[in-house]
């Protein structure tokens, strides 16, 4: 189990799954993609200070995308996320606020910290919005009121949040997770040292909130149940390595539906998995840029992702003016995201 692996070979082509490329990407890096929880729209931030909005219209298996609208910050966006009603979107950044949008209106700043918001999340359950930065605080937010409801100390800069009510886990800097029971936000119910040993970039609850998914920089990620009587079920498995060159994950996913989860990494490809029956499901052809951060729509039928710089090789190894950011648009198919039983054939999936 200690391997999943094999990439495919790596490609010049930013597009060699031959997926639907959304038009008039972003001018820099992308640094996170989310859908609607109502429909089809798509929202994209970037280190080009803006936020962005496509229409994905989807016809069969063909699909397309329509510029909606955009607005900006001051400083690089780094998050997204919507409010349950499918028309409102948040975004944080290095601005350290928090917009909010109502689709067709004015943005207004509904948060503030004292340092870059890396994080943030939409609590339906609560009608509250959570922010994580890097000012190692995590904040709890009633967007109509001015002052945070609660501000939780975190014990290093917030890298990753991922809520699935009641259950959410923050990964920080020096490899802490924190686990919380919203139903009692205010205190930590478990504090995990990471089973990954270098630094945490993704995390992801579990739909039925037993447990989460890690990811770090060093391609590998971590299955993690909460229940004591679960541990002889966690795990951890190689992912996005190529040789010894290891890549970072990026970004973790469970498909809305069959509760299977994706991958996408720095290597610049994204593979489907099963975390109960410990198999790969799909295992898709490189890009020639790293991936950096990717989604599945409401309904699973649609897994967004963008390929562009990812920062990880510094300033120095990237160009602005030759740099192409793209979205590209994966359409499942139902054998690549259901899992399936685990079929010992003795041979390599």
């Amino acid at each position: 189990m200690s391997s999943f692996m094999a990439a495919a070979n790596l490609n010049s082509n930013p597009n060699p799954n031959k997926s639907f490329e959304v038009a008039q990407p972003p001018n820099d890096s992308i640094s996170s993609l989310s859908f609607s929880p109502k429909s089809n729209i798509l929202v994209a931030t970037s280190w080009d200070n803006q936020v962005r909005c496509w229409e994905i219209l989807q016809s069969g298996t063909n699909l397309a995308s329509q510029p909606k609208a955009a607005i900006s910050h001051d400083h690089p966006v780094l998050c997204s996320t919507w409010k349950d009603d499918g028309t409102t979107v948040f975004s944080g950044g290095c601005d350290k606020q928090v917009k909010m949008w109502p689709l067709g209106g004015q943005p207004v700043t509904v948060a503030m910290h004292d340092a870059p918001i890396k994080e943030i999340a939409w609590i339906p359950e609560m009608s509250l919005l959570v922010t994580g930065s890097w000012d190692k605080t995590m904040k709890y937010w009633d967007v109509r009121q001015p002052n945070p409801v609660h501000t939780q100390q975190l014990p290093e800069r917030c890298y990753a949040l991922s809520v699935r009510y009641p259950l959410m886990v923050v990964g920080t800097a020096d490899r802490n997770l924190i686990v919380f029971n919203l139903q009692n936000p205010q205190t930590e119910f478990k504090r995990i040292l990471s089973p990954l040993k270098y630094q945490t970039r993704c995390v992801a609850a579990f739909p039925d909130q037993q447990g989460f998914l890690v990811g770090s920089i060093e391609g590998r990620v971590g299955v993690h149940h909460l229940d004591e009587q679960q541990q002889n079920k966690n795990f951890t498995f190689k992912c996005h390595r190529e040789g010894s060159e290891i890549y970072s994950v990026n970004s973790l996913n469970f498909h809305p539906v069959h509760h299977t989860f994706a991958t996408a990494g720095s290597d610049g490809s994204f593979n489907f998995w099963d975390k109960d029956s410990k198999q790969r499901l799909k295992a898709m052809s490189r890009c020639n840029q790293p991936i950096p951060c990717s989604t599945f729509n409401n309904d699973g039928s649609i897994f967004a992702y963008a390929v562009c710089y990812d920062w990880s090789k510094g300033a120095e190894n990237h160009n602005p003016a030759t740099a192409k950011n793209y979205i590209f648009l994966h359409v499942p198919q139902e054998a690549e995201v259901k899992s399936k039983p685990r079929v010992n054939t003795g041979g390599k999936r």
